[in-house]
């Protein structure tokens, strides 16, 4: 049920989120293989039936650069095995059908609530590895050649393509890169994208340059593909059904990132189940017309969000603007440079590779490095779903022998326990009946990335009067990399709501881990640690006479 209430604010976000979508969905189609019309079909009908039926009220969904790599691989194979697009469109549209199928039921077996459990370095990995296959793409046709359809013989190509190179096409390239980091210094009132794609299809056209281009789209509303099913018998049903679950799974786990990225910038809570369902719808009905499958996109979100954007309507407003931009503008499409496109897609690979990740894995443990990398290589040159496969079968052993070190280290914690637990339950008392703005929360149990994703939580449980919160860390035992940067998110949260967090009693592992990763003094400063709870009583009384001393100042005679 649509919502008109935020109807202004809705417009402008759906308008905004449209223009952004443009050129990402045509570089998106053209790299998968099956032309620019492929990324807008998708983009408009997946991003029309994902508003209207998903869980996430501002999600914009459509091609993404994930998804658009595996499609692009289903299609190279498709066109291996049957010798052109045209002859292989049933086993493609089969692909993507399956995969919406897989995805509502996904949905209705309530699968969304184990995304949670994907740790970091695995998800750091596979993103990165994903950023990495998409720059590596794109530097064929920065030279002004077609790329090959398997990474392998991009790189074994690429001495003779160097001596092949279109240097007006690589000077495009560079020129949209450019555009699309330095125009938002200037002014963000248009997307810097849409204005490199504009911009630099207008000189090529004008200056009639000698560069590959688009080439001509169909002309209005696509044509049902449903025929091309007829054509096919059970053994491709048996090809399509791998691919289906690696489109299916990878659009599961970039939808519903997306609608937590949602959750933290609109205070609100999505329903999983439920966007996989609408996922799984679009994904199905995009198929039918030719167009690739996708997810909800973080960037689309988050300026439909910032534009305004407040309800499902605006996912439905950002649709109507590329189904209007089909119907009047598709014929102007066949002059953009392929090089401009490359330009788009190279930033949009740099974004999704997890520089935090990769610039602090010198200050993770050797585990989590090694999964990350070991992940990143995988996905690279081997293929995504086994990445992922693997990359969580290496976290989980891990995690089962730093389980049962913790058990070992249990019994010598028992002699102190009690008398630290009585302290600490009678100082609790006291915060609560002399600050009534002082809250305070006890973590039982490892930091890891299976309870990473409830971190969030608690910034929404905090009282809007809480001034000072304090972690007691007693009861945690273990960080991984996931438990950091979960909790590393909820203080940034919360410092900037006014509020200070201070530990008390960090264990050596976590203390470990969060002044290996800069964690302390970075985000938190060292002061803020405390060894005891009566050290912390302390300082809270000091503190809290330091602030009524400034907010209520007297006259000195």
């Amino acid at each position: 049920m649509l919502d008109f209430k935020h109807l202004k604010g809705d417009l402008f976000g759906g308008l905004t989120a449209g223009i952004v979508a443009l050129p990402l969905a045509l570089a998106f189609g053209v790299q998968s293989g099956l032309g620019a019309s492929a990324g807008l079909y998708g983009a408009m009908v997946l991003g029309l039936l994902a508003a209207l039926f998903g869980g996430t009220d501002t999600q914009i969904s459509g091609p993404t650069g994930p998804m658009t790599i595996v499609s692009a691989t289903v299609v190279s194979m498709a066109i291996a095995k049957y010798g052109s697009v045209d002859n292989a469109w049933g086993i493609i549209v089969l692909t993507f059908l399956l995969a919406g199928v897989f995805q509502i039921l996904f949905g209705v077996l309530k699968i969304g609530k184990y995304i949670k459990f994907i740790p970091y370095p695995v998800l750091s990995g596979f993103m990165s590895g994903i950023g990495v296959i998409i720059i590596v793409f794109q530097i064929f046709p920065v030279l002004g050649l077609a790329s090959p359809s398997k990474i392998w013989n991009v790189f074994a190509g690429l001495p003779e393509a160097i001596y092949q190179y279109n240097m007006i096409s690589v000077i495009l390239t560079l020129s949209t890169i450019l555009i699309i980091y330095i125009l938002p210094k200037i002014t963000k009132i248009i997307p810097s994208t849409l204005i490199a794609l504009i911009l630099l299809t207008l000189v090529s056209y004008f200056l009639h340059l000698d560069l590959p281009l688009i080439g001509e789209m169909p002309s209005g509303l696509p044509s049902l593909k449903i025929a091309s099913l007829a054509q096919l018998n059970l053994s491709d049903i048996n090809l399509a059904l791998l691919p289906a679950i690696t489109l299916a799974g990878l659009g599961t786990i970039d939808s519903l990132l997306t609608s937590v990225v949602a959750d933290n910038i609109t205070r609100t809570k999505h329903n999983s189940n439920k966007e996989l369902i609408g996922q799984g719808i679009g994904n199905m009905a995009a198929s039918l017309i030719g167009g690739i499958p996708g997810a909800g996109a973080t960037m689309r979100t988050v300026v439909n969000f910032k534009s305004g954007g407040r309800t499902k309507l605006s996912g439905v407003i950002h649709s109507i603007l590329l189904i209007l931009i089909v119907l009047g503008l598709g014929k102007y499409v066949a002059y953009i440079p392929l090089s401009v496109l490359a330009g788009i897609l190279i930033t949009v690979g740099i974004s999704i590779i997890d520089r935090r990740g990769l610039k602090n894995i010198l200050n993770m443990s050797k585990a989590d490095a090694f999964i990350l990398l070991t992940v990143l290589f995988l996905t690279v040159f081997v293929d995504l779903l086994q990445a992922v496969g693997i990359g969580m079968v290496m976290a989980s052993l891990i995690f089962m022998r730093k389980a049962s070190e913790m058990v070992e280290n249990t019994v010598s914690l028992e002699k102190v326990e009690k008398y630290d637990r009585e302290i600490a339950w009678s100082d609790e008392a006291n915060f609560s009946l002399q600050q009534d703005y002082v809250y305070i929360k006890r973590f039982d149990g490892p930091m890891f990335f299976g309870v990473a994703s409830k971190m969030m939580e608690r910034v929404n449980k905090i009282p809007a009067n809480a001034k000072v919160i304090i972690f007691r860390m007693k009861k945690v035992p273990y960080m991984d990399q996931s438990g950091l940067y979960a909790l590393e998110e909820v203080i940034k949260e919360m410092q900037k709501m006014g509020i200070i967090v201070v530990l008390t009693m960090t264990q050596p592992q976590p203390l470990y881990m969060l002044k290996k990763n800069r964690f302390v003094p970075g985000v938190l400063p060292k002061e803020y640690l405390f060894e005891s709870i009566e050290d912390c009583t302390i300082w809270l009384k000091e503190y809290f006479e330091k602030q009524d001393k400034l907010n209520n100042p007297t006259d000195k005679l």
